[in-house]
């Protein structure tokens, strides 16, 4: 039988996402293998990689909330926001501890953050860093990100350390330079690690090379349920005419089986032996109902 799950693994320093999923996809004996968010190959932490017919959920996955550590460098600015790009600008004016603790709580909220050029977002079919690459600067529209929290901890006479919690798609290096540009020094990104990613924590992740000295049954042995992805959403249990109806693919209608759900929520989709679907709510010709949009086990 395919192995079908979630796996956590802590990627280590020096390789990219894919190449996690590259190895996996060995150790696993499988092709169906994915992730749920990319880290930088100098990042390390926590990537939540879904297994056979998991790897379907990628883009229905709901948890969004990520939380990082990061090192955070004052009087340096370069051109890729970390310390892995070339020096653009250097400052021996670095402001009090009170100073840098102020500035990092102001991006408490909502905040319009402009996507580094050094990133995988594409323009016209073209991924943003390639044309960094070429010496090309586009025009990048400001996206509007949510940091629930953020805090400073003074680790040197530049260096600070941050742990932030924000929404999908922040870039911390682009806070910790847009930081920078608040204090007047400039800074940029020494290092990051991600500890937390929706419900799931580095705590519970396997490192990398410790997959390798596991036999194929131990690592299967710690796949988690993908139910798991959507644990934050309610639960619809179904049986008997209605079960059979929607395992053909047809429209559940609310006020048949008494359920009130908003148009556009989602459910977790139960039979007798538990989860099996997800279900999305939409208005159909006579009226709300539930419709599963991903099947996860027939």
């Amino acid at each position: 039988m395919e192995p079908d799950g979630i796996i956590l693994i802590d990627k280590p320093q020096g390789i990219t996402s894919h190449d996690v999923v590259y190895r996996l996809r060995r150790l696993l004996r499988t092709q169906k293998i994915g992730h749920t968010g990319t880290l930088d190959p100098d990042a390390t932490g926590l990537l939540v990689v879904l297994v056979g017919r998991a790897a379907k959920a990628a883009e229905y996955v709901t948890a969004d909330a990520k939380t990082y550590e990061a090192t955070m460098t004052l009087g340096v600015t370069t051109d890729t926001q970390d310390a892995t790009g070339s020096v653009i600008s250097r400052s021996d004016d670095i402001p009090t501890l009170c100073e840098v603790t102020s500035a990092v709580a102001s991006f408490e909220g909502e905040y319009q953050q402009i996507p580094p050029m050094y990133s995988a977002l594409k323009r016209d079919g073209r991924k943003l860093v390639d044309l960094a690459r070429r010496g090309v600067e586009i025009e990048r529209e400001p996206r509007t990100v949510f940091i629930s929290s953020v805090s400073a901890e003074q680790t040197g006479s530049r260096d600070y350390s941050l742990r932030v919690s924000c929404s999908k798609g922040t870039y911390i290096r682009t806070l910790c330079d847009d930081i920078g540009k608040k204090l007047g020094c400039g800074a940029c990104m020494s290092s990051l690690r991600r500890i937390r990613s929706g419900g799931y924590s580095v705590d519970d992740a396997i490192p990398l090379d410790e997959c390798a000295r596991l036999t194929y049954e131990e690592l299967t042995g710690r796949l988690i349920p993908t139910e798991t992805l959507f644990c934050d959403l309610p639960v619809l249990k179904l049986s008997g005419f209605f079960l059979k109806l929607c395992k053909s693919g047809c429209e559940i209608y609310q006020k048949k089986i008494n359920t009130g759900f908003e148009t556009g929520a989602r459910v977790r989709l139960y039979d007798d032996e538990g989860f099996f679907a997800l279900g999305q709510v939409g208005e159909y010709e006579d009226g709300s109902a539930v419709k599963s949009i991903k099947v996860f086990r027939l």
